[in-house]
């Protein structure tokens, strides 16, 4: 377990509503909620619980209804687009349910992409050491079509790495793979969080993932109704 550092992300009473026709659906209610730097939690709940509009709230994706979101200490909200795209630049990092590698790009120029227009702290790799990290340089010069399910999501997880994030999101990582290509994929995204130190989110709607994870925080609809720290 590595021990949390400073505040990262804060959420205070976060309400995230969509038009659906006529109606205005909550997908987050009322959310507080601290990600520390180094700690890992995990997301739980059933589908349709608000996991993926919380990650993607935290991550400035999503803009509050109400209540607040800060990054570093600085609120999302008050941010134009440009802006809140410069504040996930600066330190944040995703990895989706499915792997969202630009098909046309090789897994090397994929990765390569991230490490460019990222403008975090600390020090750069070469494209090939990040893919080094995930077991796949044998793979650098294979487009997206060519790899397999699990292949694409490690690449995607080198891409993530190669923004040098400070938090790294993920939304079901491992949801669109077998059970056995998942928890391998599950098992290097932990070695990296144990070995490069970023904070971990990772949305999971299953209990056995969540309870690798030294926190875990339940929704049901769209609240949390559980959030608790495993010794």
């Amino acid at each position: 377990m590595i021990e949390p550092g400073p505040t990262l992300a804060q959420c205070r009473g976060l309400t995230v509503a969509f038009r659906r026709g006529r109606e205005t659906v909550a997908a987050v209610v009322d959310v507080d909620l601290t990600v520390q730097g180094g700690e890992a939690v995990a997301l739980s709940g059933r589908s349709g619980s608000g996991k993926t509009t919380l990650l993607h709230a935290l991550g400035g994706l999503v803009a509050p209804t109400s209540g607040s979101v800060e990054w570093l200490g600085e609120p999302l909200a008050t941010l134009d687009a440009a802006a809140r795209t410069m504040a996930r630049a600066s330190g944040i990092a995703y990895v989706f349910q499915g792997a969202g590698l630009f098909p046309h790009l090789t897994a090397f120029e994929n990765v390569a992409f991230a490490a460019r227009v990222s403008t975090a702290d600390g020090p750069r790799l070469a494209p090939l050491q990040h893919l080094d990290l995930v077991g796949l340089t044998a793979k650098a010069d294979h487009l997206p079509a060519e790899l397999s399910g699990g292949e694409a999501q490690r690449v995607a997880i080198a891409r993530a790495l190669a923004q040098r994030p400070r938090m790294l999101l993920c939304d079901e990582p491992t949801g669109h793979l077998d059970s056995d290509t998942g928890d391998r994929v599950l098992d290097l995204i932990d070695a990296l969080h144990d070995k490069v130190g970023f904070a971990l989110v990772l949305a999971t709607h299953d209990p056995d993932v969540a309870a690798r994870y030294e926190r875990a925080v339940e929704l049901v609809d769209g609240r949390v109704v559980h959030d608790e720290v495993h010794a």
